[in-house]
């Protein structure tokens, strides 16, 4: 059983307690380096795991003085490490501290959204075998096309799913990287093997090279990669939200017990949890457009995307997490009605097997243009008057000398046409 993460755990990696251990995590496993090269006393090393620690009352109150998140950070922890604080952040600068950091919450981040997408791919699959061979009308402009089973609807998001936990995976790898090598990049005070040596003790990539910064084109990948999640959700909730339709309601968003749908009007029963996912896809998009901003930087860098990743990175994950919990929820309680998606399939009276009888009329030797001809011309008079198809096709003078009632009968097998369902499911190995 996949564990189930909550919105509060995701919260508690962007917590500011979290942000400034996890620097403190690097700065502590760069003066481990430095210790095994030999640049710094193991003594100093023992005193400053013991005392190393800071306080977000004090940060707060130097940075009043300083204007200086990191420096008021690494005078905290100076208050309580002593002399050998000396030897913190040797060689360093602040965003090797800042990005190296912000890589482990990315990954914890990460490691959380991939958990998501492995749940709501475990609920779409269950869905997909279940309504496998749940005939209904497959729709295209809003508008009758041939049949489909709702099955596939959830075989075709669950195979969207797979690729996005990929496309996840991808950026997970690609976002969390970090970077140790100094002011601009050129280890100018800092022996790139103690890079080599942090970025092994604590899993993550290396910046092969970098400025002052991790690139933020990483950044953009990882945030875009989290808006064509969240797209991908809001596609789902807006078929479940028109299959809901009144006059559709094939598919119904689960309405739990005192639950109440409008303040006005008592019988309301409204998809408030596909509405809402689809609202806050809007906002991982525009997330997203700011990480592309957050690319260029004036020379080997600025500071005008940190203010920027302060909000898109928490927000984003935490976002995410909160739409992917719900998704999963909306999908595995998701009521699905079989008998009205076959009812709704009869309001056409029979004109979404068109197209098998157009063949049927072709491989007859008949042209195309003319066998379109014949079907349209039944096809309209169904539109106009409510006939059956069927019936105005086996009482056509035209069709009599090409198809006999059984082959004209043959065209409307159901069966027939969701002969290949199988074929797809194995495919993606459902």
């Amino acid at each position: 059983m996949i564990k189930r993460y909550t919105r509060q755990e995701m919260g508690q990696i962007w917590e500011e307690q979290t942000k400034w251990q996890k620097m403190l995590d690097v700065e502590i496993a760069v003066c481990e380096a430095w210790t095994q090269l030999g640049k710094m006393p193991k003594s100093s090393l023992e005193h400053i795991k013991k005392r190393a620690k800071f306080d977000l009352k004090r940060i707060k109150e130097i940075e009043k003085k300083t204007k200086h998140d990191i420096i008021s950070f690494l005078t905290s922890v100076a208050e309580n490490v002593g002399e050998d604080s000396r030897f913190i952040h040797m060689g360093l600068t602040s965003n090797d501290a800042i990005d190296t950091g912000a890589a482990l919450q990315l990954k914890d981040a990460s490691d959380i959204l991939i958990d998501d997408l492995k749940m709501l791919l475990k609920v779409l699959k269950k869905k997909a075998k279940k309504y496998k061979y749940a005939a209904m009308a497959g729709r295209s402009h809003n508008v009758h096309a041939e049949p489909t089973t709702f099955g596939l609807k959830m075989a075709l998001w669950y195979e969207e799913t797979k690729r996005n936990l990929k496309r996840l995976c991808e950026a997970k790898e690609s976002v969390c990287v970090g970077k140790l090598s100094g002011a601009v990049g050129t280890y100018s005070n800092i022996d790139p093997r103690v890079e080599k040596k942090v970025l092994k003790k604590l899993k993550l990539g290396l910046e092969p090279v970098a400025s002052q910064i991790v690139q933020r084109d990483r950044h953009a990948q990882y945030l875009t990669t989290l808006a064509i999640i969240g797209s991908s959700l809001e596609k789902f909730t807006t078929e479940i939200r028109n299959l809901q339709h009144t006059e559709i309601l094939e598919v119904e968003e689960f309405f739990s017990k005192g639950q109440k749908g409008s303040s006005a009007m008592p019988h309301k029963r409204n998809p408030i949890i596909c509405e809402r996912i689809s609202g806050l896809a809007r906002i991982l998009r525009g997330n997203a457009l700011a990480a592309m901003e957050n690319i260029s930087l004036w020379h080997e860098r600025d500071i005008s995307h940190s203010s920027v990743e302060r909000i898109i990175l928490p927000d984003s994950t935490i976002l995410l997490d909160y739409m992917l919990s719900l998704s999963v929820e909306l999908i595995d309680k998701l009521i699905v009605y079989p008998k009205t998606m076959l009812n709704n399939m009869d309001k056409t009276k029979g004109l979404m097997f068109s197209q098998r009888l157009l063949i049927a009329l072709v491989e007859k030797g008949l042209s195309r243009e003319q066998a379109y001809h014949i079907v349209q011309r039944n096809a309209l008079k169904v539109w106009k008057e409510g006939a059956d198809f069927k019936t105005l096709l086996l009482n056509d003078s035209g069709l009599k000398n090409v198809l006999s009632k059984k082959e004209i009968e043959r065209c409307f097998d159901l069966k027939y046409v969701l002969r290949n369902i199988e074929v797809i499911f194995k495919r993606i190995n459902i």
